[in-house]
C-alpha cells in the first residue's frame, strides 16, 4: 500500500517536517510504501476557476498538481496532511493544492463517478501551532475534512500540537514518538492482512487497468492490488475509460507503468497475466495465473465492453475463491 504525505511547511527542518518524517518512518516499519510531497517546492498554480473540471472532470492547468499530485492522491490508500498553522488554517501552498482538488469533487458529485479505491482510502491530519488558543485548529479541521471528502478519503483522525514555537520544540515533546507510532499502527492495521495481487498485460492501458479497478472496487478490503505492463503505453486507453465510466467507475489520473516498477514497489503473492506471461519477471514465492483475454486496443467500443464484462466476471470469481 502507498502512504502519501503532503508536507505544507516552507521550513525544511521544522516541527512539521519532524512530525511527518516520524509518521512516515513508522509507516515504513509497518510495511507501507511512502512518499512525501513537499508542496512548497512544487510548481503549483492556484485555481483559476475555469470551471472546466465541473463540466468535463479534468483541470486544464499544466503544473505539478495535475501531472504528479493528482495521480498520487488517486493511488494512495492513506493520505497524511501535515502543516503548521498560518492564521488558523493550513499554509497557502497547501491550500492551493486543496483548491485544485475541486477536480476530484466534480468527478465525484457532478459526474457521479466512484473512485475504485474509495472504500479503503483514509485521511489523517498532523498539525502544529505556536499559540495555545482553544480554537487554534478549528479552521484547519474543517478545510481538511472537506478536502478528504473530495478525494474519496475518510477523515480518520489527527494529531495536533499547541505551543510549538521554536523549530525543535516538536522533537522535544515527551509523547510525540509514542503517539505517532500508535496512530500509524491503528491506521495501517486494516491493510496488513490483504492478499497482494498484480494484474499484468502488455501495455497496462486496458485489461490490467480494468482488472485492478474492479478488484479495488469489489474487494479493496481483501485485496492489495497493483498493475503493470511488459511494454507500457504512454497513456491509458480512452475507450477503456469510457466503458468503465458506464459502470460508474472512475479511471481518471491513472498512468501505465512497467511491470518491474510495479513489482519493485510491492512484491505480489499472485500475478495474473493477460497475454504477457513470457515477459513477466520471475518473482520468488509468487503464484502465476493466465487469463486468456484478447487485447481490445484498436477494436470497436463494443469489443471493449465485452472484454470489460469478462474481466469483471473473472475478478468476481477470483474474489469468491479467495474468500
Amino acid at each position: 500500500m502507498l502512504v502519501i504525505g503532503l508536507q505544507g511547511s516552507p521550513r525544511k527542518k521544522g516541527n512539521t517536517n519532524f512530525l511527518l518524517s516520524t509518521f512516515m518512518t513508522a509507516a515504513q516499519q509497518l510495511g507501507a510504501r511512502t512518499q512525501v510531497i513537499d508542496v512548497t517546492r512544487k510548481k503549483i498554480i492556484p485555481c483559476k476557476e475555469y470551471t472546466v473540471c465541473e463540466k468535463k472532470g479534468y483541470c486544464p492547468i499544466e503544473d505539478d498538481v495535475r501531472d504528479e499530485i493528482y495521480p498520487l492522491l488517486r493511488e494512495a490508500e492513506l493520505v497524511v496532511v501535515a502543516t503548521p498553522i498560518f492564521f488558523y488554517n493550513m499554509t497557502a501552498q497547501l491550500k492551493a493544492v486543496v483548491d485544485r482538488c475541486q477536480t476530484f469533487w466534480a468527478r465525484k458529485y457532478k459526474l457521479k463517478l466512484k473512485d475504485p479505491g474509495a472504500d479503503m482510502r483514509r485521511g489523517f491530519l498532523l498539525a502544529v501551532g505556536a499559540t495555545k488558543g482553544k480554537n487554534l485548529f478549528e479552521g484547519l479541521n474543517l478545510t481538511t475534512q472537506y478536502f478528504f471528502d473530495a478525494i474519496w478519503a475518510e477523515f480518520d483522525g489527527s494529531l495536533t500540537y499547541r505551543g510549538m514555537e521554536g523549530p525543535k520544540d516538536m522533537a522535544a515533546h515527551p509523547a510525540v514518538l509514542k503517539e505517532v507510532a500508535e496512530a500509524a499502527e491503528r491506521l495501517l492495521k486494516p491493510f496488513q492482512k490483504r492478499k497482494k495481487v498484480l494484474f499484468a498485460c502488455r501495455e497496462n492501458a486496458c485489461r490490467s487497468q480494468m482488472a485492478s479497478a474492479f478488484a479495488q472496487y469489489l474487494a479493496g478490503d481483501k485485496l492489495d492490488v497493483s498493475n503493470g505492463g511488459s511494454d507500457p503505453a504512454e497513456k491509458i486507453n480512452p475507450d477503456m475509460v469510457k466503458v468503465m465510466h458506464e459502470k460508474g467507475i472512475d479511471m481518471g489520473f491513472r498512468n501505465p507503468r512497467a511491470l518491474e516498477e510495479a513489482i519493485a514497489n510491492d512484491t505480489p503473492e499472485l500475478i495474473i497475466t493477460m497475454g504477457c506471461r513470457e515477459q513477466c519477471p520471475l518473482v520468488p514465492g509468487a503464484r502465476f495465473a493466465e487469463w486468456d483475454l484478447p487485447d481490445p486496443a484498436g477494436q470497436s467500443i463494443d469489443f471493449m465492453r465485452d472484454v470489460r464484462d469478462e474481466i469483471e466476471k473473472k475478478v468476481t470469481d477470483l474474489i469468491n475463491e479467495i474468500r
